[in-house]
C-alpha cells in the first residue's frame, strides 16, 4: 500500500509519501521509482509488462531488480491523495473514473494467463479465487489522477486470483466508502452518500444487474477479509497495524463497521437496482 508524491522529484531521490507497508521505503530517482520488491516479482513483472500489451499502459512498467532485493519501475506522474482525503478526490465524478479505470484493468487483466504455479499474495485475496488477477488494493493511495479523473493504478503487490466483483467490492469500501459515519470520520469529509456513491461507482464500472445484486453480500465478505488481515498483522506484533489498531478504535470500530453493512443492505440493494 503506497503512494506517491508528484512531479518535481529530484533525480538523486526523493522519497514517495503515503500508504503503511514500505512507508519510507519508496523513491523516486528521475523517470524511476524504486521501492522493496514483493516475494513474487518474477511472476508480478510478466504480468505488469502483459497488461500494456493488452490495452493497459496505464500501470508501471518493471525496468529490473537490483541486487539488494528492490525493483525499478517507472515512474507515473499525477496527483496521488493521501489520508485525511481531500475533497478533489471524492467528486462524484472522481468516483465514476475510478470505476472506468477499474473495469479497463479487468478487460485487459482477463486476457491475461495467471501462472498458477506462483504462489500470490493470499492477505486481501478472493477467498473464492478466480481465472484473473485482481489488484484487491484500489485505495486512494493506489490510484494516481489528472485533471479529476483517475488515471493509472499502482502498487500491485496484493494482486492475486479472484472474481471482479472481489475488486469491484474492494474499492467500494475504500472509495464509497462502506463505512460508518463514526468509522469514516477523520478521514473522509462528513456527509457522503453511501448509498448513491456506491450506484455511481456501479455505473462507472459497468456492473450487469446479477453483480449489483450480488455486490453489498461481497462487500461484506471483503470486509471479513480485511479484518482478518489486521488480525494477522496484529497477532505478530507488526507495530503499523498495533498502532493503527489503537488510533482508530479498535476492534469495536470493526464490530461497528460489520454491522453498519448489515444493517444497510438492503439500502445499498435498492440503490444499485433502482
Amino acid at each position: 500500500m503506497i503512494g506517491m508524491t508528484v512531479e518535481g522529484a529530484a533525480a538523486d531521490g526523493e522519497a514517495l509519501a503515503g500508504g503503511m507497508a514500505n512507508a519510507g521505503a519508496v523513491f523516486r530517482r528521475g523517470a524511476l521509482v524504486e521501492r522493496p520488491a514483493p516475494r513474487n516479482a518474477y511472476a508480478l513483472h510478466p504480468y505488469l509488462r502483459a497488461l500494456k500489451e493488452h490495452g493497459f499502459d496505464t500501470a508501471p512498467i518493471p525496468v529490473g531488480l537490483t541486487a539488494d532485493g528492490r525493483e525499478q519501475l517507472t515512474f507515473i506522474p499525477g496527483d496521488v491523495a493521501l489520508p485525511p482525503l481531500p475533497g478533489w478526490v471524492l467528486t462524484e465524478a472522481a468516483l465514476e473514473s475510478v470505476g472506468r479505470l477499474l473495469r479497463r484493468l479487468h478487460e485487459a487483466s482477463a486476457a491475461v494467463a495467471v501462472d498458477t504455479r506462483v504462489e500470490w499474495p493470499r492477505d486481501l485475496a478472493d477467498p473464492e479465487g478466480g481465472t484473473m488477477l485482481c489488484h484487491n488494493d484500489v485505495c486512494p493511495e493506489n490510484v494516481v489522477f489528472r485533471d479529476g479523473q483517475a488515471a493509472a493504478l499502482i502498487d500491485f503487490d496484493l494482486a492475486a486470483p479472484g472474481r471482479p466483483l472481489w475488486d469491484v467490492a474492494m474499492t467500494a469500501r475504500y472509495w464509497v466508502p462502506m463505512l460508518d459515519a463514526a468509522s469514516a470520520a477523520g478521514f473522509y469529509p462528513a456527509g457522503l452518500d453511501a448509498p448513491v456513491r456506491l450506484r455511481i461507482l456501479a455505473d462507472g464500472y459497468g456492473l450487469s444487474s446479477r453483480e449489483r445484486a450480488e455486490l453489498p453480500g461481497v462487500i461484506e465478505q471483503a470486509t471479513e477479509v480485511c479484518r482478518a488481515f489486521v488480525a494477522r498483522r496484529v497477532a505478530d506484533s507488526d507495530p503499523v497495524y498495533l498502532q493503527a489498531l489503537a488510533e482508530r478504535g479498535g476492534w469495536e470500530r470493526w464490530d461497528r463497521m460489520q454491522a453498519w453493512l448489515v444493517s444497510h443492505r438492503e439500502t445499498f440493494s435498492a440503490a444499485l437496482l433502482s
